[in-house]
């Protein structure tokens, strides 16, 4: 495949439409109060209603998201969403939480687990979040404006099924969470992890 091809926004298909969206060379999204994506683990509820646009990811590809957001409401967060079904998904992004923005990611294989460091120093940059796919995994990626590439998580994934990837926000406690993205690019997936 080419070194890098910008994904239109038409391209992808919503799991739950946003509250609003606006599109051009960039796209404004607005989340529904109450949005989110997680399940059982240690809180004991499933919530499946996050907002992610989803284009077809194949192992051997990656996908990146560039994105800036008010980070202001507990929870709020933006990333990319890589997903099989209900309950095979990835999200990877920034979490606004306990007044810290962090960068971390949530795997959920039936159950969902997280990780995540602080980067408040990321605060009013505009992130870009990285996820390549291999045969038995999913590497994660993210950096800051033009800064080095940091490596989040490294996490199992099947590479037989079929998955789509894609921009997500979700604003589980407040309205009026608007993310802007910048960018939605596919390329080849990394090939190394150091």
């Amino acid at each position: 495949m080419p070194e890098s091809q910008n994904v239109p926004w038409s391209a992808g298909t919503w799991t739950h439409p946003p509250l609003s969206t606006e599109s051009g060379q960039e796209l404004i999204a607005t989340a529904v109060e109450g949005s989110d994506a997680w399940r059982h683990t240690a809180y004991g509820f499933v919530h499946d209603t996050e907002h992610a646009l989803l284009a077809p990811l194949a192992v051997g590809e990656a996908m990146e998201v560039s994105f800036h957001a008010p980070w202001t409401g507990e929870f709020d967060q933006a990333g990319v969403f890589v997903r099989i079904d209900d309950e095979h998904w990835m999200k990877a992004g920034l979490e606004y939480a306990d007044g810290h923005l962090g960068l971390g990611a949530v795997v959920t294989a039936i159950r969902s687990d997280w990780s995540v460091g602080y980067v408040d120093d990321w605060l009013d940059t505009e992130v870009t979040v990285r996820v390549s796919r291999w045969a038995d995994a999913l590497i994660v990626r993210a950096r800051a404006a033009d800064g080095p590439w940091r490596l989040v998580r490294v996490a199992p994934f099947d590479g037989d099924a079929a998955a789509s990837a894609g921009p997500f926000l979700a604003g589980p406690t407040r309205s009026g969470l608007a993310v802007r993205f910048s960018r939605w690019t596919r390329t080849p997936a990394d090939t190394d992890l150091h």
